[in-house]
C-alpha cells in the first residue's frame, strides 16, 4: 500500500506540475504568435487521463494494493520512461505544452529524443498507461485505458497534430 500511495502521489504531483508549466508556456508561445490546433478535443484528453488515476485508484483498492510478482523490472522500465519525459521536456524547453501550439514559419524539432521519433512524448503516455497500472495488477484499467489511449492518439490527436505542423511549419 505505502509503495502504491508514494508513486501515485509522485505520478499526479507530476502531472500537476507539467500542467502549470504547460499553462506558462502556453502564455509565451502565445505572445509568440503561436495558433492553437485541437481545442475541441483537449478536455476530452484531459477527462480521459484524469479517469485513468480514478479507475487505478479504484481498481488498486478494490484489489487489495497487490504489486505484481515482477513489479520491480516493470518500476524500473517505468522510471526509465520518466528519464525519457523529460528529456522530451527539456528539449523542447518553453515550447513544450500538452495543447498543439504551432508557431507558423518555427521550425520542427529534430534534437533529443525528438532525433529518433516523432512524438517521444506519446510514447511516454502509451508506457506509463500499461506500466502503472501492471506494477499494481491493475489489469482492467490497463486493458481499457491501453486501447482508448491508442484510439485517441491514433484517429484525433496525432493526425491533428501532424496537421498543424503540415501548415505551419517549415
Amino acid at each position: 500500500m505505502i509503495l502504491f500511495l508514494i508513486i501515485i502521489t509522485w505520478v499526479i504531483f507530476q502531472r500537476i506540475v507539467e500542467l502549470y508549466v504547460a499553462k506558462v508556456n502556453e502564455r509565451h508561445v502565445k505572445d509568440l504568435g503561436a495558433i492553437e490546433y485541437g481545442a475541441r478535443h483537449y478536455p476530452y484528453m484531459v477527462g480521459m487521463h484524469v479517469l485513468f488515476f480514478v479507475t487505478l485508484i479504484s481498481e488498486v483498492i478494490w484489489t487489495g494494493f497487490q504489486t505484481s510478482p515482477v513489479w520491480q523490472p516493470l518500476l524500473l522500465v517505468f522510471l526509465g520512461v520518466q528519464a525519457l519525459r523529460l528529456w522530451a521536456l527539456m528539449t523542447l524547453g518553453r515550447f513544450w505544452n500538452t495543447k498543439i501550439l504551432v508557431l507558423p514559419d518555427g521550425q520542427r524539432v529534430a534534437e533529443g529524443p525528438y532525433r529518433f521519433m516523432k512524438h517521444p512524448n506519446y510514447v511516454v503516455v502509451i508506457l506509463e498507461i500499461v506500466l502503472l497500472p501492471l506494477i499494481f495488477q491493475a489489469y482492467v484499467t490497463a486493458a481499457i485505458f491501453s486501447v482508448a489511449n491508442f484510439l485517441f492518439l491514433y484517429f484525433i490527436r496525432i493526425p491533428k497534430e501532424e496537421e498543424a505542423l503540415r501548415h505551419y511549419q517549415k
